[in-house]
Formats: C-alpha cells, structure tokens, sequence
C-alpha cells in the first residue's frame, strides 16, 4: 500500500489499496465518472457507515456540475481507472457528507430525496429539521468528524461518450437549451405534429423547472445545515468544527457578514485554521463580488 498526501489539498491523506490502468484519464467539465464508494467512521472498528455495493448501483458523478460533496471531485480526479484507494479527509471536507448521505440513502430505498420534509408543516416541519431521518446521521451531523472515503474508479467518459440526460447538464447548459426546445417545438407544431411540438415545450419547462428545484433545495439544505451547526453552537459554543461549518453554509446562501463572522470565530478558536480561512474568505470574497455584478445586470435589465 502507497500513502500520499493530496498535493494541493490539506487535510487529505491518501492510501493506494490496488492501483489501476497505466494512463491517468482526462478529466474536464462534463466529464461523467461512476465509482463505488464505502464511507467509514474513523474510530476503532471503522464502522461503515454507507457502501455502494452493498446497494448493488455505483454512483456517479458529473465533474463541474457542482455536487454538493466537492472534495469527491477532487479525490476521483486523482485515480486511474480500476483504481481502489482509500481517503482519509479531515472535517474541512466532510461537514456536509450527512446530508448527502441522506439524500443518497432516500434514492436507494426507492423514495424522494428531500421528500421527508417538504411534505410537513408547521409543529411538525420545525421538529424534522432536527433530524435527518436516521440515527447515524443525525449523530455525525452533531460531531461533525473526518470520515474514510474507499474510493474504485469503474468508469470515466468523456462528454460526447455519452448520452447526456437532464440530470448532466449544468445549469447554464440547461438554459441554453430551452430556447432550442422552444423553437423545434414551434416547428413541428406549425408542421401539425402536435404531440411531437408538446413533448419539446415540456422539455424545455421541465428544464427550468429542475434548475428551479435544484436553486431551492440547495439554500434549503444549507439553511438547515445552518440551523444544526447552530444548536451544537448554543450546547456547546467551544466546538471550533461546528463554526467553520456555518460559516461553510453562510457563504453558500450569501450571508456576507455571519460567515464573516464564523470565520473570525474558527481562528479565535484554532489559530491553525489561519490559512484554510484566509482561503474561504478569498471566495467568500470572488462569491459576493459575483452576486454584486449579477444583481447589477439584472436591475439593469429591468430599467
């Protein structure tokens, strides 16, 4: 076995357990790569906390297209292909793994994602933000911790290897498809193909529908890891993880000043985080600085 430290990324230590192909695949925006996963604990037993084979379906990633664990980009990206290593990463990485964890869980058991709680309200919605809906991860939600990744590399395919289904585009890719949508549709209705031109405007709503949904959802999860990080904060207001992912969290949903905020309080508590802030600050920075200029196009629009 071959340890590594991540080269360009701290707080990631890498194990090679079977190597794979000779070649380094390519890896660029759109590129689809489907892996198996087991995640595990860092305690003695290595309790495994979520495998893939274990469901039978290898999951599978879309390199760009903003996945809300981004550290896995950047551990997959490192592999050949065959490849089995094992990725210790530190809590800098791992804070939202329980809510992805959730939503992949919910695929596997046949349900929807986010279902659990969308569907609540009132008394009962305020008590399912308390819980992720399994015991597991509603205890490493309160500790947040570092976790071991086993990553196997099966496949890497570039974009025009395959056929890319709705859920592969970005967003930008889906907006700029609708208004093609939109016009083939146009044609076949003034050609009388009238199922034909229905089923193309659906296409483009269900386009925009989905970037809708996928925009909801993400502040939604966010504002809940929000509200998580914040009850650990009021119980026990030392836990230095705790802060770092709020302020994670803040930055997401543009809360200039709390992840400000959360930030200075990480340092107040770990000195030696000074270098991983100053990194977040400087996006935290280029993100606010983006949502300016997008707010200023948009107005100007308008008038």
């Amino acid at each position: 076995m071959e340890q590594t430290l991540m080269l360009g990324v701290e707080g990631v230590r890498k194990t090679i357990l079977h190597g794979g192909s000779s070649e380094m695949p390519r890896f660029i925006t759109g590129t689809k790569v489907t892996f198996h996963f087991r995640t595990q604990l860092c305690d003695d037993e290595r309790t495994v906390l979520d495998d893939s084979k274990k469901v039978g379906v290898p999951m599978e990633v879309v390199i760009g297209n903003m996945f809300k664990l981004e550290v896995w980009e950047t551990l997959l990206t490192s592999m050949r292909i065959g490849e089995v290593a094992e990725f210790w990463c530190d809590v800098t990485h791992t804070g939202l793994y329980p809510m992805v964890a959730k939503s992949l869980r919910r695929i596997a058991e046949g349900k929807d994602p986010v279902d659990w709680h969308i569907h609540t309200c009132g008394m009962a919605n305020m008590f399912a933000y308390h819980s992720l809906g399994y015991e597991d991860l509603d205890q490493l939600q309160k500790e947040p911790q570092p976790l071991y990744f086993v990553l196997e590399l099966v496949k890497v395919e570039q974009p025009s290897e395959y056929d890319r289904e709705s859920w592969a585009l970005s967003d930008e890719e889906r907006l700029k498809v609708v208004p093609l949508l939109h016009g083939q549709g146009n044609k076949l209705f003034k050609q009388g193909h009238y199922p034909q031109a229905a089923n193309k405007y659906k296409e483009g709503i269900i386009c925009i529908k989905n970037i809708q949904t996928k925009c909801l959802l993400r502040v939604e999860e966010y504002y809940e890891v929000i509200e998580h990080t914040t009850d650990i904060i009021n119980q026990h207001p030392g836990v230095m993880k705790a802060y770092y992912l709020r302020a994670k969290a803040h930055m997401e949903v543009w809360n200039e000043s709390e992840a400000q905020a959360d930030f200075q309080k990480v340092l107040d508590l770990d000195p030696g985080m000074r270098k991983v802030v100053r990194r977040e600050m400087q996006v935290l920075s280029m993100r606010m600085e983006e949502k300016r200029e997008e707010e200023k196009l948009k107005y100007r629009g308008m008038f």
